[in-house]
């Protein structure tokens, strides 16, 4: 299977990806916490991917830490949760903070995050709390330069496509957005404020 790409980062339009590698365009859906320390378009990126193969689909996921992958994976052999919630988990939390989430028990915490209710919280404090020892990892902040004019349009995509619903989203952005900031500046500040409020 596909386990690393490495080539030229071609499109990002979160949480969506397009990397040519030897003249084929690979789809992936990252993260946020990926998408936020990727390099500029036309830059060479190397993307540790996982495959996932179902009935009637195929997909393919692709994170620049293996601690981010391993969360995916490990997320979604708790029951209820499939790759949309364990990307909207990593897109919420960085893994630090999600395993210190699960060590404490915080099932109020990870609620706020799009898809898991309390039932759901409660399994992956008691399924992963063993699990997400040595998982964790500091994840560079990253800084965007040069914001495009629809940043705040991007950023609102991304998060509806994150679970989130649009009056809330609409909420969020507004109260976070200011002027020259990207659109994943926008998006963490958002999820930030999901999290926090």
């Amino acid at each position: 299977m596909i386990g690393r790409l490495r080539g030229i980062l071609v499109s990002k339009q979160p949480p969506w990806l397009l990397v040519e590698v030897g003249g084929v365009g690979y789809e992936l859906e990252a993260p946020m916490s990926t998408i936020y320390d990727l390099p500029g378009l036309g830059k060479e990126v190397i993307l540790l991917t996982h495959y996932a193969q179902k009935e009637d689909s195929v997909a393919l996921y692709g994170f620049l830490q293996e601690a981010e992958r391993a969360l995916f994976r490990n997320l979604q052999k708790v029951s209820g949760i499939g790759a949309k919630i364990a990307l909207a988990v990593l897109s919420g939390v960085s893994t630090n903070d999600f395993a210190r989430l699960v060590h404490a028990g915080d099932v109020v915490a990870l609620t706020k995050i799009p898809g898991i209710g309390k039932k759901t919280a409660e399994r992956i404090v008691v399924e992963l709390r063993d699990r997400v020892d040595g998982m964790a990892v500091s994840l560079p902040g990253a800084t965007a330069a040069g914001a495009p004019p629809d940043a705040a349009g991007e950023a609102t995509v991304a998060l509806q496509q994150l679970g989130y619903k649009p009056a809330e989203v609409t909420r969020l952005v507004q109260k976070v957005a200011t002027d020259g900031d990207s659109a994943e500046t926008i998006i963490r500040k958002a999820l930030r404020a999901a999290l926090g409020s």
